[in-house]
């Protein structure tokens, strides 16, 4: 069939064109599936969308990714990748096979695999699971079809938690005490997806974080190390889509998280990965068990990648720090960099970066090269590398101007902070897009509070988010207070 092609801009990622529906009538196709365009003696495949209203009969809405497509065009059935029979089984929980995997990243990569059939791969590995096998053919495939940065260096560090923790704003502090100790951190780091913040988002509030490989390289060959937005390059772009399929129902499988972090730091040349594991209630990782089930997992798909897999396995029942939304916590990280700052994340980053130490055979604890000072002088460093103000100070840090307190309701011992209402308090204030919007913790699990002491403080840029904030509060109840005796049974 003849057709006439011109672009119409609707926003999708994907390579979408829209068909009227007497032309897909005559044409037999459907919503989703796919049709061959031969254009300049080129031949491209599109996903349909059927619409009446935007498209007349004899025309071809293409979407920005096939506008370089127009005037006359040759359209016809294209038939489904074979990736789709592969994803089918997976459903049907058999076992992939490595050239199976490989086919079904490749075809994501390419944008060749429908919204729908890549929410269904995503759900098939939610409920099936994928072997230790499927793990690490996935982590390679997802390796294959992206960048990587090469070093020329025989160890390269990185860091990452699994997440789940709110405030857990560990990455800054850990990465400006390995590099203070000259080892190579190049740290790629997510911006938040349901939390209130991801590291990208806080280390925003400093310095930019959107850079190019080459600029990468550049910052960490002059400071040794950085904390930059992986989104900005293309290590592992696969992961990004499947993450992108998996946050509205905020699906995180094991076998997916294994590969999505272990596939980021191969491509960003790491040799050395400390894995932090939290769980606990709220956490991703609920129990014990599961956590170092996690652990051996890493270990194992790390080491068929040629990297050195540290696990750690932390409590992860409660936030670590005290804010929670980018400027807060920014304000954590440079509180613990100068020597104060929240006791639990100093501790935690300092232990996550002596494994680093330990794994480089350097004689220096992560503890003295805080307390010297050479900590907060080379993230000041890496700061100004990534174009922000060296001098910054926390006072300069202000959050949000509008803010209300949440009072205790009654005396008691504080039994829980849960991370998920916490994050979505904050997120209600207006973080992550809003910077300065956020929570501060006031008390933490363990503390004795009486009625009317405060538990925490909400800060927005604007009025009415934070009576929406306040409103979440007062409904979910992120902080839990119980009667001392009733306390200690819960603890029992």
């Amino acid at each position: 069939m003849e057709l006439t092609a011109d672009e119409i801009d609707i926003g999708t990622r994907s390579p979408t064109v829209l068909l009227n529906s007497i032309d897909a009538s005559e044409l037999g196709v459907h919503p989703l599936d796919r049709i061959r365009i031969r254009h300049d003696g080129r031949v491209t495949t599109g996903i349909v969308e059927v619409t009446d209203e935007l498209v007349d009969p004899g025309s071809l809405g293409v979407t920005r990714p096939l506008g370089h497509i127009t005037g006359a065009v040759e359209v016809s059935i294209a038939p489904r990748p074979d990736s789709v029979a592969y994803l089918m089984k997976k459903l049907d929980d058999v076992e992939l096979e490595m050239g199976e995997l490989d086919a079904v990243v490749r075809d994501i990569n390419n944008d060749r695999l429908n919204d729908v059939e890549l929410s269904a791969f995503v759900s098939a590995v939610y409920t099936h699971g994928l072997s230790r096998e499927e793990t690490m053919c996935l982590t390679n495939a997802m390796v294959d079809v992206g960048e990587t940065i090469e070093w020329n260096r025989d160890l390269v560090v990185d860091k990452h938690s699994i997440g789940g923790v709110a405030g857990n704003r560990v990455t800054p502090i850990v990465v400006a005490i390995v590099a203070a100790a000259g080892l190579t951190i190049p740290k790629t780091s997510s911006r938040a997806v349901t939390s209130a913040a991801g590291t990208a988002d806080t280390m925003e509030v400093f310095c930019d974080v959107d850079f190019s490989v080459t600029e990468i390289k550049s910052i960490v060959g002059e400071t040794n190390g950085c904390v930059v937005w992986g989104g900005a390059v293309n290590l592992s772009p696969v992961d990004d889509k499947i993450i992108r399929a998996e946050t509205p129902l905020s699906l995180d499988p094991p076998g997916q998280v294994i590969a999505s972090v272990l596939s980021k730091k191969k491509s960003a040349g790491a040799t050395n990965v400390v894995i932090d594991i939290p769980y606990g209630e709220g956490a991703k990782v609920e129990s014990l068990s599961e956590a170092r089930e996690m652990a051996e997992d890493f270990s194992h798909v790390g080491t068929n990648l040629g990297m050195e897999i540290d696990c750690t396995i932390t409590r992860g029942e409660q936030p670590i720090g005290r804010g929670i939304g980018p400027t807060l916590e920014a304000r954590d990280v440079l509180s613990v960099l100068e020597g104060s700052g929240p006791p639990d994340l100093r501790v935690k980053s300092e232990r996550l970066a002596q494994v680093l130490l330990d794994a480089a055979s350097l004689d220096e604890t992560a503890v003295d090269i805080v307390e010297s000072g050479r900590a907060a002088a080379k993230f000041r460093e890496i700061v100004a590398a990534q174009n922000g103000d060296p001098d910054v100070a926390v006072e300069d840090l202000e959050p949000g101007a509008h803010d209300s307190t949440v009072l205790a309701g009654r005396s008691g011992v504080i039994t829980h902070v849960d991370n998920r209402h916490v994050n979505e308090l904050a997120r209600r204030a207006g973080a992550p897009k809003d910077h300065r919007a956020g929570v501060r913790l006031e008390h933490r699990v363990g503390d004795e509070v009486q009625e009317g002491d405060p538990l925490l403080t909400v800060y927005a840029e604007k009025e009415e988010k934070l009576d929406q904030a306040l409103s979440f509060a007062t409904q979910r109840k992120p902080v839990r207070v119980l009667p001392p005796d009733e306390a200690l049974i819960e603890q029992m």
